[in-house]
């Protein structure tokens, strides 16, 4: 459904993002993850046709975005992260605006405006002025112009953004929904909800691609590399020393202050492993008050992945 090959974009002398290659299927749920200045808005002004690459190639149902940008375009929508809304019409006139201009027959635009609006469950504010509505309520519009056309590919910048937590429920049960009829690409920075969407995750760091995969197998990709969180009474560098010389120990993060710390390890999976923490603990005299072990959440993947060499972790 969605192939880009080798997308490069330059801003200037600036690099923004370099030979990204990917796939997406039909009728699939994909997340892009990267923090800050990544490259997630360009990929997505790119997808959606809206900005041509530097170099590289771009296709939506087998259309070109450079040779066929036309066709292209009718099979996506796009939901930026700032919407374009018009603060002086009602969410009726605005949808029947963005109609027209997607050219969607006379006759019909009023029913599939209607239509929209009841499936977005905005009908009731449908002669309510945009200014007046709330921040989730206004990203329901901003979504509700994006699949006005009825395009095979959706792509949401951000989708929940500044939205409240209970909104940002009915967002992601929203986008599930569209999920069944729509190939979907959404960016965002909340994690654990990509994570509740998502089939698939492409996490970016300065403007390459470092995973693909299924979240549930990013951490198997990793190592399956587990937490281990102790909390020890005894000095504090003398415990970071011994968890550090442990072997199969990764990496070990300290928090708190005086005598009782906190300390994190990151580590091969299996219960061998805080058996041999524990005995560690129990050999350096100190008092071992807590231990507990987790599989990395896709939160701390993301923050491992980011920090990694650019080699990363490819689909496979």
């Amino acid at each position: 459904m969605i192939e880009a090959e080798n997308l490069t974009k330059y801003y200037g002398d600036h690099l923004a993002i370099e030979a990204l290659s990917f796939k997406v299927n039909k009728g699939e749920i994909v997340g892009l993850l990267g923090p800050n200045g990544a490259g997630k808005t360009t990929t997505m002004r790119i997808l959606s046709g809206f900005m041509p690459p530097s170099r590289g190639t771009v296709k939506v149902a087998g259309y070109d975005s450079i040779t066929q940008s036309l066709e292209m375009r009718k099979r996506v929508g796009y939901m930026p992260e700032t919407v374009p809304l018009y603060n002086d019409m009602t969410v009726r006139a605005y949808l029947g605006f963005f109609a027209t201009l997607k050219a969607i027959p006379k006759p019909k635009r009023e029913e599939r405006v209607a239509e929209i609006m009841r499936l977005l469950q905005i009908d009731d504010y449908s002669d309510t002025l945009i200014e007046k509505l709330s921040k989730g309520y206004r990203q329901r519009v901003g979504l509700a112009q994006a699949i006005l056309h009825e395009p095979e590919v959706l792509i949401l910048d951000e989708p929940t953004i500044g939205i409240d937590p209970r909104q940002v429920v009915e967002t992601r049960n929203l986008i599930k929904k569209l999920g069944k009829e729509h190939t979907i690409i959404l960016s965002s920075h909340i994690l654990p909800e990509l994570s509740m969407i998502c089939e698939k995750v492409i996490i970016m760091d300065q403007g390459k691609i470092v995973a693909v995969d299924r979240p549930d197998t990013l951490s198997l990709k990793l190592r399956g590399a587990q937490h281990i969180e102790l909390e020890v009474m005894g000095p504090a560098e003398d415990v970071l020393t011994r968890l550090n010389q442990v072997k199969g120990v990764w990496q070990v993060r300290m928090e708190g202050s005086g005598q009782k710390r906190r300390f994190t390890v990151e580590c091969p999976p299996g219960e061998e492993m805080c058996y041999q923490l524990a005995t560690a603990i129990v050999q350096g005299g100190w008092r071992l008050l807590e231990l507990k072990s987790s599989e990395m959440s896709l939160e701390d993947i993301f923050l491992k992945l980011t920090s990694l060499p650019h080699e990363g972790l490819r689909e496979g």
